[in-house]
């Protein structure tokens, strides 16, 4: 099992169901040899915004996927200090470095994204990071 952690992006491009970076997205979602890690971060940043705009699909499409979720890492201190040590080294924005920090908490073997490879977080080392951008 790949064990994979995905940004807000990858799970916004899979819930509005159009373009190549949909059928990337969904290609990882449906990949049964996958299993899935998050954090409250990437809840707070799909889910609210959702049912704020009354989408009731795309909200429903990730408590869906946030019910399949096998490993949550909680906001801890280890969490927000290993937070503070990525955006110091790499130069990420504050959830990034937060998203960066839980999965290689975790253990993830990725972290799949939908920034752009000239983005400040494909410079992350110790864990793969790979992008749904095209």
């Amino acid at each position: 099992m790949t064990r994979t952690f995905l940004d807000a992006g990858v799970l916004i491009a899979a819930s509005r169901g159009t373009g190549p970076s949909y059928r990337k997205a969904m290609e990882i979602l449906d990949d049964g040899e996958r299993s899935f890690i998050a954090s409250p971060f990437v809840r707070l940043e799909v889910l609210p915004k959702a049912l704020f705009h009354q989408r009731h699909s795309e909200a429903a499409f990730y408590e869906s996927y946030f019910e399949a979720v096998d490993l949550w890492v909680g906001p801890d201190r280890a969490l927000l200090e290993e937070a503070g040590r990525v955006a110091t080294r790499f130069g990420l924005a504050a959830l990034d470095a937060l998203h960066v920090a839980s999965a290689m908490l975790a253990g993830a073997d990725e972290l799949v994204t939908s920034e752009r490879p000239t983005r400040p977080i494909h410079r992350v080392s110790g864990l793969s990071v790979r992008s749904i951008h095209l």
